[in-house]
């Protein structure tokens, strides 16, 4: 059923209510104050991840010096937050800044399509089954990077003849018993190791918990507080005292990032004797502890407070390394013959990435396959006008790049205005070959699995995903917004079929 009014004109439609949503929003009053905008959020919540999973002890993997704002201090005292924290810190952003006003709830954005005729974006979203249309000037994505409706299961063999208990954490009954229980949670990433302390530190402790992995993932721990942040708010303004340990923690994150990468036999060997040292000499660090790969190619595993090393050494919990060769009705057996009884199996088994929400895109009449795409400044497509998506580091905190992803959107709309431009497309080079290289140097299954689906980055320049933050603000908040790629026109004045020499060039940086 479709709605008949005429559509709604803004000048930016946001897509996502997250952390990037509500930076957007920040961002365009701030920096764009003559604009109007609109931020459609398909749930009925703000939040995004922090209000989508609910599972025990449901917290942040970076410390929220750097998953915070630039903009707004994080002033609670612990640095590595709990959801129900997060929540509490955007729905603060938002009332201060008269955001929450600018948010229409329930609108699941199901398409957009651009024309170049008007310079305009039709967008078409759904609300209580009832489908309704409103353009815009520019579209702002930001919704993150999996699909909300369901997560990643693999298919495991005989899994229906299962009798216990089966949990996503992406969609966590809250009424979930499991007192006395045997649990088994299958994974080995951030979420599965939130899960086993939590679940067992709470009220109605399961009997045991197993973390079943198919292989093992690093692991480092470091306290919930930050205690030189927590002393210097004592004698400075929480924003001098924030942007001191912001800098501090972003600087510290690549100096331990590119050392990984350059020296990853001594990370390796760093990060194996520290969880050594939590487990005790007799542990069998070979089998459950060691990875098949280098640091840093898949995202270290936060412990705060070394919660998970506790319980296992309490041996309230343990760690099982193998194939799953199928399921039983009372529980798991693996490749090796070990047999694990489970009343609930827990599925800690990843996302299933997605690209602008599953929202269809198509430009000019040509319907738009992110696979096919090279990003420009690792937020733009080549050939899609008038388009932004946010998203953050793989080796960093998100919110640093979507920080300065809101920035940059801003300036290229102030640039349009400023040179009477109504079209921004980044356009490959005509003269030679980008050649194209994966999207994210990145060796995570859920990574791995959504490779036909991911966009390229370029081999060289503006094409190049940098996932490097100081780089990137040289190029997103300081290098000229008019450049060698960018294309402003009129509507109306550009195709977007092959380049040609007759369409209009780049109009020059002031």
């Amino acid at each position: 059923m479709a709605r008949e009014d005429a559509p709604e004109h803004l000048d930016v439609i946001v897509v996502g209510a997250g952390i990037s949503g509500i930076g957007a929003g920040y961002f365009l009053q701030r920096d764009c104050p003559d604009k109007n905008y609109a931020i459609l959020e398909g749930r009925e919540n703000i939040g995004g991840t922090w209000d989508l999973f609910r599972y025990p002890g449901i917290r942040s993997d970076s410390d929220m010096y750097t998953l915070g704002y630039s903009f707004k201090p994080w002033t609670e005292q612990k640095a590595i937050a709990d959801g129900p924290s997060i929540l509490k810190y955007l729905d603060e952003t938002a009332s201060e800044n008269d955001i929450h006003e600018k948010i229409r709830f329930k609108h699941h954005v199901k398409g957009a399509e651009w024309s170049s005729d008007t310079a305009t974006w039709t967008v078409e979203a759904e609300i209580d089954g009832e489908t309704v249309h409103m353009t815009c000037d520019f579209l702002f994505m930001c919704t993150g990077y999996y699909n909300y409706e369901a997560g990643y299961t693999p298919d495991w063999q005989d899994f229906e003849n299962y009798k216990g208990t089966i949990v996503h954490p992406q969609h966590w009954p809250q009424d979930l018993d499991y007192a006395g229980k045997k649990v088994v949670v299958i994974g080995s990433g951030a979420t599965a190791v939130t899960l086993v302390p939590s679940m067992i530190d709470g009220e109605g402790a399961p009997e045991h918990v197993v973390m079943l992995q198919r292989s093992p993932t690093y692991m480092v721990s470091r306290p919930a507080e930050d205690a030189m942040a927590n002393r210097l708010r004592k004698f400075l303004p929480d924003m001098w005292a924030y942007k001191l340990i912001r800098w501090r923690n972003t600087l510290l994150q690549h100096i331990i990032f590119r050392r990984a990468r350059n020296k990853p036999e001594k990370v390796k060997t760093f990060l194996l004797d520290k969880v050594r040292e939590e487990l005790g000499p007799d542990y069998d660090m070979e089998t459950h502890f060691t990875p098949n790969y280098n640091p840093w190619e898949q995202r270290l595993c936060l412990v705060p407070d070394s919660d998970f090393f506790r319980v296992i050494r309490d041996g309230k919990a343990s760690v099982s390394t193998g194939n799953i060769e199928r399921f039983t009705e009372d529980g798991i057996l693996l490749t090796s013959g070990e047999k694990i009884e489970a009343d609930i199996v827990v599925t800690a088994t990843g996302l299933d990435l997605e690209m602008a929400g599953g929202a269809k895109l198509v430009v000019d009449g040509q319907a738009i396959n992110f696979h096919d795409k090279i990003t420009y400044k690792a937020m733009m497509f080549d050939d899609v006008p008038n388009m932004a998506f946010s998203f953050g580091y793989t080796n960093a905190s998100w919110t640093l790049r979507a920080d300065l992803t809101c920035e940059y959107v801003a300036r290229l709309l102030n640039h349009m205005d400023e040179n009477d431009a109504q079209i921004a497309v980044p356009r490959l080079p005509q003269d030679e070959t980008v050649e194209r290289m994966p999207w994210v140097d990145f060796s995570s299954g859920y990574f791995k699995r959504a490779e036909k689906k991911l966009p390229a980055q370029g081999d060289r320049g503006v094409w190049r995903n940098l996932q490097n933050y100081r780089k990137d603000i040289k190029e997103l908040r300081e290098a000229p917004i008019a450049d060698e790629a960018m294309v402003f026109a009129k509507k109306g004045e550009l195709s977007l079929g092959p380049a040609s020499a007759e369409e209009p060039e780049a109009i020059a940086a002031e």
